[in-house]
């Protein structure tokens, strides 16, 4: 079996964090074990250059591949804790949906169902979108984990139906997250805040979440806010998603806006002394790029 070192370009809250994980830096002086592959996992666009340079750097350690969602590269079967720390895990690959600011179906061609890992945090690109057969399996070994049970890859609101609200209904997952992207998501938005709420969830224990696309070409503070203000109506917390550029360009005006919607101790605490903080005096501003 090959020993692989992990480097990556930059961290999120699922970088893996053994001894075999590197994170934006060269290879350290400490003495390595002997490792046979280094692998570059680049997760954004905006990685790429630094990987390339990382790349470099440690092709004297052993020989380099660069992979990951940024390059386009096709998932293979999901090695746990190799790419992503203990804990979380992918069990299908893939989209049937073609959205314009999603790169998940170029680079997944089809729905992919893998088999199953054990995981409490679920990052499939859209789980919902799998076979009854395959769901149920999921839920099954979620219901065997001893860490709280997550749904952060998503939950597509349009395919939830009654018997999917039954299995989380029975799971009682810390968060689950659902998405507001494009106007269409509105209606299936409603749809499953009804579901969830007649079944017990309540939007006081924020584990309803939704994933809301702001900062995009054609939007604007004031259509931005609605959206973020409509989801916290049907009961969800919003995590406002900043969308950007291939080379990871932001307005600061976007980023400064983004930060008010992205903290669920924020977004509540305004919103319980009605002070509508979240309101932004740049509203109708033309963006800016950073």
């Amino acid at each position: 079996m090959k020993t692989i070192a992990r480097v990556f370009p930059g961290k999120t809250t699922a970088t893996p964090c053994d001894h075999l994980s590197f994170i934006d830096c060269v290879p350290p002086r400490i003495v390595l074990p002997h490792i046979d592959e280094v692998h570059i996992s680049v997760l954004f666009t905006w990685w790429l250059a630094r990987a390339e340079e990382l790349a470099y750097q440690w092709e004297i350690v052993a020989p380099v591949k660069i992979g990951g969602p940024a390059i386009g590269t096709q998932g293979a079967a999901f090695v746990p804790g190799m790419y992503v720390k203990p804990g979380y895990t992918i069990t299908s690959r893939g989209c049937p949906n073609r959205c314009w600011f999603c790169s998940v179906w170029k680079r997944e061609p089809s729905l992919v169902e893998l088999p199953i890992c054990d995981g409490w945090n679920v990052l499939d690109d859209n789980i919902l979108a799998c076979s009854e057969r395959h769901i149920r399996a999921v839920f099954a070994m979620l219901e065997r984990q001893t860490g709280p049970v997550q749904f952060t890859g998503g939950l597509e609101a349009k395919l939830l139906r009654e018997w999917h609200v039954d299995l989380l209904a029975r799971l009682r997952p810390k968060q689950m997250f659902f998405a507001y992207d494009t106007p269409d998501d509105y209606e299936p938005l409603c749809a499953a805040s009804a579901m969830l709420i007649r079944a017990g969830f309540t939007p006081a224990s924020h584990c309803m979440r939704c994933y809301v696309l702001i900062g995009h070409p054609r939007d604007t503070f004031e259509k931005a806010e609605l959206r973020l203000r409509q989801t916290l109506d049907l009961g969800f917390t919003p995590m406002a998603m900043l969308w950007r550029d291939d080379a990871g360009k932001r307005s600061t005006l976007w980023m400064k806006f983004q930060r008010q919607w992205a903290r669920p101790a924020l977004i509540h605490a305004a919103r319980n002394k009605g002070t509508g903080q979240h309101h932004t005096t740049a509203a109708l501003l033309p963006l800016e790029t950073a």
